[in-house]
């Protein structure tokens, strides 16, 4: 159990205080994480790595001479936003591009894309690198939808050698794709993770049993077992990654069996003392293993055997010099002193927005946004400890946390546009940044991206129309299948998002008034969401723990059809008090 914080909300950001300020020879912190204490050398390409907290040494850890030059910092299990990963590479950035790397998580891999194109935008070549090593969560021949685990370690440290090395930015990303093929990770459990705070763990193994084919993110193994040996599981870890071995990976491989935040270092080695010597047996040259924590799960028990099969190439860059504050190997030989990072520097690497000019109409109508997001909020945050039951079934128990701070932070962001005069549109957009800042993941994301093309239509000039609005709604359900890449009937909020704007345009369109049609539409969201219970999980965390889904509705549905319910109590609630004036 994590039992040391100060506020549960605030852990990832009281963690990174105590953390710069006690790796200020290696790292400086930015808006959105941590970046190398000194500027990037001109021309040199800089790696970006990130993700959730949660599983240091990964990824702030790492940051330092040799290794990355800059980590995102998400909240606990949960992707940080477009907007932090822009600024990270935007600060790490020394002329040479950036290549961002992340595991292959839903969420990161639309927060990371986005921040992709923002930096191009801005005339900063990125580019971005899926991890995907956890052999249990997809099958061989559907390697891309595979997360990533503890594999992340070795695809980062190659790409950053490679950096190092002034490979320039196509060859860090080619290598870094090559160190991915060529990476393979299993990993078991023994006992679930407990998120700050809470007083009972995401899910808990049965004494005498163990969970096979664990994430990183809470999520539990896909098929339970019998607590073997030592010496039995390190046979099932190694033969397991050896039956997915890559096509020509050769004899020499490096190993990475790897902690998970609760396993003694003694148990680790007596598991290492078979792995070595089966590796060994089946051919294979085992050059500079790793055993010990790498890539945690906050105080989950278990562990992971990670190899990667070397050529001459990533044999010289896994074995090539590092100096991070929880990695070190060899001596770094700094090719030219580094000028060190200033206050100026870390704010220039998140600009502000300029507002847009909005007349009073407008205005009146983000009055109205304001109201509705403080409804979804209070909503949201009395049932935060049902909607993390519902998604821990087969997820990672963090939407209810993730709604809660999303929608705290897209009040508190919505209340300043509106006091400085922003109109509807602009408050949203506003709100929907804020949003996706705070709450992280993928939900996070998707509702920033919501409102943001809720705002677009309803725009920053006079008051919308109940077509508008309808049109602003449909939007939105359009920017979430852009960008999430899920359909109807994946399991996920757009199974409540999709019968509710069905709904909405049909009654805007017989002529109803809004209010009205919005219930109407409320009715169906709310029974949409509970039919996803009957529905398998096609996309995200919860797809390789489809069959545990089966009989809990989708959290994201769920909370969805509570804020479309909320934002109809605002309405009725004005109008019941017109009528008493």
């Amino acid at each position: 159990m994590t039992r040391i914080f100060n506020d549960p909300a605030a852990f990832t950001e009281d963690m990174l205080v105590g953390f710069v300020d006690a790796h200020r020879r290696h790292v400086s912190a930015v808006p959105g994480g941590v970046v190398r204490a000194t500027r990037t050398r001109p021309g040199k390409v800089a790696v970006v790595v990130g993700g959730g907290s949660g599983h240091y040494p990964a990824f702030c850890g790492i940051v330092g001479p040799g290794f990355a030059d800059g980590a995102v910092v998400g909240n606990v299990f949960t992707s940080p936003s477009a907007a932090d990963a822009a600024s990270v590479g935007r600060a790490a950035d020394g002329g040479g591009g950036v290549v961002f790397s992340t595991g292959n998580y839903a969420g990161d891999v639309m927060n990371f894309t986005q921040a992709v194109e923002r930096l191009g935008d801005e005339g900063i070549d990125a580019r971005y690198v899926l991890v995907t090593d956890d052999i249990a969560s997809a099958p061989a021949a559907e390697r891309s939808k595979r997360r990533g685990i503890a594999g992340d370690f070795t695809v980062f440290k190659v790409a950053s050698a490679a950096a190092e090395a002034d490979y320039d930015l196509d060859a860090v990303q080619r290598v870094a794709e090559h160190a991915n093929d060529r990476t393979r990770t299993l990993g078991v459990a023994f006992d679930g993770c407990t998120m700050p705070g809470a007083d009972e763990p995401l899910f808990t193994v049965e004494h005498g049993r163990m969970g096979l084919g664990l994430g990183i993110h809470g999520e539990p193994g896909i098929a339970d077992h019998e607590l073997p040996s030592a010496e039995d599981l390190g046979a099932l870890l190694v033969q397991g990654v050896l039956d997915d071995t890559p096509e020509g990976g050769g004899t020499r491989v490096t190993a990475i069996l790897n902690g998970l935040g609760r396993t003694k270092y003694e148990e680790l080695y007596i598991v290492w003392g078979t792995v070595g010597r089966l590796l060994r047996e089946a051919g294979l040259e085992v050059v500079e293993p790793e055993v010990g924590e790498l890539v945690t799960s906050l105080d989950m028990a278990g562990c992971s055997l990670t190899l990667m099969w070397l050529d001459d190439e990533l044999e010289r860059l896994w074995s090539a010099p590092a100096d991070s504050p929880a990695y070190r190997k060899g001596a770094v030989t700094a090719s030219q002193p580094g000028e060190r990072r200033t206050d100026a520097d870390a704010a220039a690497a998140a600009p502000s927005l300029a507002a847009a000019e909005a007349d009073e109409g407008s205005r009146s109508v983000a009055a109205s946004v304001l109201a509705a997001l403080e409804a979804m909020a209070t909503t949201v945050a009395g049932d935060e400890e049902e909607l993390g039951r519902i998604d821990a079934v087969a997820g990672d128990g963090d939407h209810g946390r993730g709604m809660v701070r999303g929608t705290a932070a897209a009040v508190d962001a919505a209340r300043e546009a509106v006091e400085a005069g922003a109109g509807a549109g602009r408050t949203l957009v506003t709100a929907g940044d804020a949003w996706a800042s705070k709450a992280g993941g993928t939900s996070g994301v998707l509702w920033g991206a919501a409102l943001a093309a809720l705002g677009a239509v309803l725009g920053d000039e006079g008051r919308p129309s109940d077509r508008d609005v309808a049109e602003g709604v449909r939007a939105a359900y359009d920017a979430l299948v852009r960008l999430g890449g899920a359909k109807p009937g994946d399991k996920t909020m757009l199974d409540a998002l999709l019968p509710f704007s069905d709904e909405l345009t049909a009654a805007v369109g017989r002529g109803e008034e809004l209010v009205p049609a919005w219930a109407g539409a409320v009715e169906q969201a709310r029974s949409a969401a509970r039919a996803t219970a009957d529905l398998r999980p096609q996309v995200g965390r919860a797809r390789p723990l489809a069959e545990r889904s089966v009989g809990t509705p989708d959290a994201g549905a769920v909370s969805m059809a509570m804020c479309l319910e909320a934002v109809l109590r605002t309405w009725t609630t004005e109008d019941e008090g017109d009528e008493d004036d």
